[in-house]
């Protein structure tokens, strides 16, 4: 068991690493608003992954496998959310919110709340069908049908959601870090071109049918 949890989360690093929509966000986030307040979007996509672990248990997952329709009632949502915040960032002011790494609150002159920061970094997490499919196929490799499927389920979750906060402090901290060495325009563009990846990675979403996952 210790090895298999070994290599679940040494998979789950390499899935984390890739940059996909939370890591972007948490890359802008710390870029225009420090790691503080980036920590509330790391905070909303964490629930994201306990969410979406419970719903692959739940069979959720199946269900959207086996069901056109609600796959493409929850791809949809995740296309809009995705390209809606991708062009939310394109259209940014470049404008540092607070100072990198060393704030340790929001700065009056923040764009966004807390609760917003959260809230996008979970609905970009929880309203892609994908994500929801990948732990439906993912976590049954490393469950044993003899031992009790819910301790499981939530061994792994732990593991994975550790793996992922871990991951996406070191990108908000790679953000934050680098507004040190850069003016209002080079935050400018670093959150133009997060914002272009999003909407690339929904327009990507979009084009995803039901056959492909």
């Amino acid at each position: 068991m210790e090895l298999s949890l070994l290599t679940f989360a040494l998979m789950a690093m390499i899935v984390v690493m890739t940059p996909g929509p939370t890591v972007l966000l948490a890359l802008s986030n710390g870029s225009k608003y420090g790691l503080y307040s980036a920590s509330y979007g790391i905070l909303g996509a964490a629930l994201s992954d306990g969410i979406l672990i419970a719903a692959a248990a739940l069979g959720l997952g199946a269900l959207l496998a086996a069901s056109v329709f609600w796959f493409m009632v929850v791809k949809s949502i995740g296309v809009a959310y995705l390209i809606w915040i991708g062009l939310q960032m394109l259209r940014s002011s470049g404008t540092l919110g607070s100072v990198p790494v060393q704030s340790t609150n929001e700065s009056a002159g923040t764009p966004d709340s807390s609760r917003t920061i959260f809230a996008k970094s979970f609905l970009v997490a929880a309203t892609n069908p994908k994500g929801y499919l990948f732990f439906s196929a993912f976590l049954p490799q490393f469950l044993t049908p003899s031992e009790p499927l819910i301790t499981q389920y939530i061994t792994l979750a732990f593991v994975f959601i550790a793996v992922d906060v871990a991951m996406m402090f070191a990108y908000a901290g790679l953000g934050a870090k680098a507004m040190q060495f850069l003016s209002d325009r080079g935050a400018l563009w670093l959150d133009r071109t997060c914002g272009g990846f999003l909407v690339l990675l929904g327009l990507a979403l979009a084009f995803v049918r039901h056959r492909d996952v």
